[in-house]
């Protein structure tokens, strides 16, 4: 039983740790290098994150540079980041790449807030599925005879208590990255 009750747990922990994740990939108006995570370039034949063949820092608030280790790949790099789904253009100036990032007009930030709060019911969803399993789960269990009706009463509750948790922590990270946004 205990091993249901932490499995779920594990499994709800990690929804919120993709939602995290999702949170720091939406544009927001500032430079965040988090942006670039997905975006991989052609290194010798292999597709490797830009962070692992450049450095980049945020220079100005709205400004991200790229400066890559090995001067050849400043092109590659142009490349990737102009493929990908950014949505801004880099600028080259033959030794480091800049992104310049707009400001946000207000029907933009609403766009985005609505796509925040999208994102966190997903997670709550995902979260109220893994709940579900484990109940299922501990039915079958009392069903089979491995626990009894008590240790069922006690696993539901505590895998709703984790539950409960988990969609509050979901709550507090959308409602500050929502703030976050509108107050860019």
């Amino acid at each position: 039983m205990n091993t249901v009750i932490k499995n779920a747990d594990e499994k709800m922990s990690k929804s919120v740790s993709h939602l995290e994740t999702e949170f720091s990939e939406v544009r927001a108006g500032r430079a965040n290098p988090a942006v670039l995570d997905k975006v991989r370039v052609d290194y010798y034949g292999s597709p490797t994150p830009v962070n692992q063949v450049a450095a980049v820092s945020v220079t100005e608030a709205r400004t991200l540079t790229i400066q890559p280790w090995d001067k050849t790949l400043l092109k590659a790099i142009e490349k990737a980041i102009q493929t990908s789904d950014i949505g801004i253009n880099p600028q080259n100036d033959g030794t480091v790449i800049r992104m310049i990032f707009p400001p946000l007009t207000e029907e933009r930030r609403k766009e985005i807030v609505k796509d925040i709060a999208k994102m966190g019911e997903e997670a709550k969803v995902a979260v109220r599925s893994i709940r579900r399993e484990a109940m299922d789960k501990l039915k079958a269990m009392k069903k089979s005879g491995d626990i009894t009706e008590d240790d069922q009463k006690h696993g539901e509750k505590k895998i709703q208590d984790k539950t409960d948790s988990h969609i509050k922590n979901i709550d507090k990270l959308t409602e500050k990255k929502q703030k976050q946004i509108m107050e860019i």
